[in-house]
């Protein structure tokens, strides 16, 4: 675990989420600053900088993250009308937290291009 990194922080307990869903190697949990009606974020709960290292450490967690996504938009029945997978990585991508995490954003119609 990274001591400073709110994600690990998050995995451990050590700081409150609404835990959707999670298990030994990851977890789904809502966005405190949602960009759509649905924002979820899924995260491993070790600590991965983001979507390069894990695909030079493990790829295939970022399979399992966006496999846990996928079922959750199944069962929480927003599958049909659709859905956004998010990865941001490195500072010209937006990403503000250096732990890899996958937005679902959903509830609303997405445009393109995003920004």
């Amino acid at each position: 675990m990274a001591s400073d990194c709110i994600f690990c922080r998050i995995a451990a307990g050590e700081l409150p989420a609404d835990v959707i869903d999670r298990c030994e190697d990851w977890m789904i949990f809502s966005d405190i600053a949602p960009a759509a009606p649905t924002h979820l974020l899924a995260i491993p709960t070790r600590h991965v900088s983001g979507v390069a290292a894990a695909a030079d450490d493990n790829p295939a967690q970022i399979a399992d993250l966006v496999g846990a996504l996928t079922l959750h938009a199944r069962r929480a029945g927003i599958e049909e009308d659709g859905y956004r997978l998010v990865i941001n990585e490195g500072r010209d991508g937006a990403q503000t937290v250096p732990h890899l995490h996958i937005h679902l954003l959903a509830g609303r119609r997405m445009d393109w291009p995003p920004g």
